[in-house]
């Protein structure tokens, strides 16, 4: 069950996504992270934040759209708090940056150096659609993707760095090459994708910030679209795919799809145990179907697709 993404192992493929274990440990006393591949936690940047106004978040067909907006106490009250709880349980750490503006990924990057031996990588943020809008997502943007990982990496840090991006793109893979070149060491795809909901008897937004970012089994498609796409243009890339998975045979096929890792994310509001279960469900699928080597999975489709 083990995998390999550039020099991180981990024990097996199934990590959470961002901002839906919590900021520590909150959900790892239903769900044993020691058991997981890693535990993403929730985005920081190098102050705090409040977040959206309420309501944040709406039921949709096949998943929800959520304002919550990054709200955060910063990367020092996390790095203080919430990251030696989940150490204490075992978890292997994967530690996640944004701010408004590239010093502040630098900043959140140079707090994180320091206790590197914690955290097992750092994913960089640059895909929320709910803080920055419009053009102004990072990811939307092949230089001010370049600027921000550029600034991770000349801020010091040793372990893997994954970018997050957007499949809200006209180029995906060339966004992704683009953060490859700056020194990325892989990619998370994707992050939510950008929504409305109206509420027709008030004749206004269902949610608080206007718009907000869809996530679950509705934005699967795209999820397996956008890893597929990168894939084939940047063969070996390693690739935490995300984005509607919910069941082992959902990894399988992101796995397939040219994941290397697969993020479990808006399953868990529905059952916090969601991960373990995606586990063992894909355990199972690989022994029914003759597969030793999980990794054996990844990029298993043809390029004919």
């Amino acid at each position: 069950m083990s995998v390999r993404l550039g020099s991180l192992e981990l024990a097996n493929p199934i990590v959470t996504a961002s901002g839906t274990f919590g900021h520590g440990a909150e959900v790892a006393h239903l769900c044993d992270p020691s058991r997981l591949g890693a535990v993403t936690a929730k985005s920081q940047a190098p102050f705090a934040w409040a977040g959206n106004p309420s309501p944040r978040l709406h039921p949709a067909a096949c998943g929800m759209v959520n304002a919550v907006g990054l709200q955060g106490q910063g990367i020092e009250h996390w790095i203080a708090h919430d990251l030696p709880a989940l150490r204490a349980l075992d978890a292997v750490v994967i530690a996640s940056i944004w701010g408004h503006g590239v010093d502040d990924f630098a900043q959140a990057t140079a707090l994180l150096v320091a206790v590197e031996r914690d955290i097992a990588a750092v994913e960089i943020n640059l895909s929320c659609p709910n803080v920055h809008g419009g053009d102004t997502i990072f990811a939307h943007d092949a230089d001010a993707t370049r600027a921000v990982v550029t600034a991770v990496i000349d801020a010091g840090v040793t372990v893997p760095v994954f970018a997050k991006l957007s499949a809200g793109v006209a180029d995906l893979p060339q966004i992704a090459g683009v953060a490859l070149e700056a020194g990325a060491t892989g990619l998370t795809l994707i992050n939510t994708v950008r929504a409305l909901l109206v509420d027709a008897e008030l004749r206004r937004p269902a949610l608080g910030s206007r718009g907000g970012g869809l996530s679950g089994g509705a934005i699967k498609p795209i999820a397996l679209r956008a890893v597929f796409d990168v894939a084939q243009a940047h063969p070996g890339v390693p690739i935490i795919g995300t984005g509607g998975v919910s069941t082992g045979t959902d990894a399988v096929e992101m796995l397939l799809a040219g994941a290397s890792a697969v993020g479990v994310g808006t399953a868990t509001f529905a059952d916090p145990r969601a991960p373990i279960r995606v586990v063992a469900e894909l355990e199972r699928w690989c022994a029914g179907h003759g597969v030793a080597r999980v990794a054996d999975l990844t990029a298993g489709l043809g390029a004919e697709t």
